[in-house]
């Protein structure tokens, strides 16, 4: 048996896939995998850690502006577009797999496309409630489009084979326990962890308010923390800060990238973060309460939608990006770390929240086509 997966840009797109393909090499250990990604980006570190083999293809994504420079960037994705279609019948020729996943970015519309006409059987996922223009492209011709939201069913045109089945995890998320982690990181079990994470590019708003943030938890003491950065901001965030070391002896440990994510996330009281859709199906697995300041950058206000759905749920609070400081974060961090009831209700709305088997009635749905 032979899968291919496709997907690129960012790990809210690339987790999912890779939480589908570790589950399927669980159930099926001689089956072949290969993954497709687009040269250049963050899928063709991702995913070679988790032992899978990648082939990439070059494409761009689209701009949205009027301007010169945005029409130049555009007629080269068009050309791109071209390229990496030949690209992707190429390798699907040489790998012929027996389906083909798409979980996400603009590498996916040359993928799928290229399989649907080759005849390969081809599902696509979207964990947003808004579908992003890739799947809207794609939701005519694959075989099925699976929806991280039910309700996103309505944002589809007719004909489109929607499916509601959740976002995938990968499964290390419900292999640790909170006590397990802390033991695993090192942490001291009565200290609360408050985990700052901004997407795998990081942010730069939120890493502009960090050193002032640090500042404050370095003097109130009233948590442990450990902040991602994005490999983009961590340079200068670090000079902003000074001692890394003296920070971690204080309980202060900001990275680049946190490439442990399940120990990391099962670890923490509390997670400071956006609300990508991919985000919240782990939070939502381990059952942990957020500090959600959704993205102010994302097409269709899909992260506030999300955000706004997971407060009305009890599982979250919210916080508009530019109605605070790092004082305001901090302020409103250490507020519900004191407040223990709040997290616990936190906790449990939103472990309730999620689709807790949509890992295995994904793959379910994969093999149903090739069994």
């Amino acid at each position: 048996m032979k899968f291919l997966f496709t997907c690129g840009g960012t790990a809210g797109h690339i987790n999912p896939a890779l939480g589908l393909a570790g589950r399927l090499r669980e159930l099926m250990p001689d089956a072949e995998f290969l993954f497709i990604g687009a040269k250049g980006q963050m899928e063709a570190e991702l995913v070679p850690r988790e032992g899978f083999p990648m082939e990439t293809v070059e494409i761009s994504n689209l701009s949205r502006s009027l301007s010169l420079a945005g029409l130049k960037h555009n007629a080269r994705t068009a050309r791109l577009l071209l390229k990496s279609r030949g690209e992707a019948r190429a390798i699907l020729k040489r790998f012929q797999p027996d389906v083909a996943v798409g979980t996400g970015g603009y590498v996916c519309y040359p993928a799928l496309r290229q399989a649907h006409a080759l005849g390969i059987p081809t599902l696509v996922h979207e964990a947003n409630a808004v579908p992003g223009l890739t799947t809207k492209m794609l939701s005519r011709s694959v075989d099925r489009v699976l929806l991280g939201f039910e309700q996103a069913a309505q944002n589809y045109p007719k004909g489109a084979k929607t499916v509601f089945t959740g976002t995938p995890v990968r499964r290390d998320f419900a292999r640790l326990d909170r006590a397990a982690a802390r033991r695993a990181l090192g942490l001291d079990p009565a200290r609360p962890l408050v985990v700052s994470v901004w997407g795998s590019l990081g942010s730069d708003h939120i890493n502009g308010l960090m050193p002032d943030f640090v500042r404050l938890a370095a003097q109130r003491r009233s948590f442990d923390l450990i902040h991602s950065a994005g490999q983009r901001g961590f340079p200068r965030l670090s000079a902003a800060v000074g001692d890394l070391e003296a920070l971690r002896r204080e309980g202060i440990d900001l990275r680049a990238y946190i490439y442990d994510m399940p120990v990391v996330m099962a670890a923490a009281d509390l997670v400071l973060c956006r609300s990508g859709a991919s985000t919240l199906a782990e939070l939502a697995v381990l059952g942990k309460p957020a500090l959600l300041v959704p993205s102010p950058n994302v097409t269709a206000h899909q992260q506030e939608r999300n955000a706004a759905l997971m407060e009305r749920l009890g599982a979250a609070r919210v916080l508009l990006e530019g109605s605070f400081d790092a004082a305001g974060l901090y302020d409103a961090a250490e507020a519900l770390v004191r407040d223990r009831s709040a997290l616990e209700a936190m906790s449990r709305a939103m472990r309730e929240s999620g689709n807790a088997d949509a890992t295995e009635r994904i793959c379910d749905l994969i093999l149903s086509f090739v069994t």
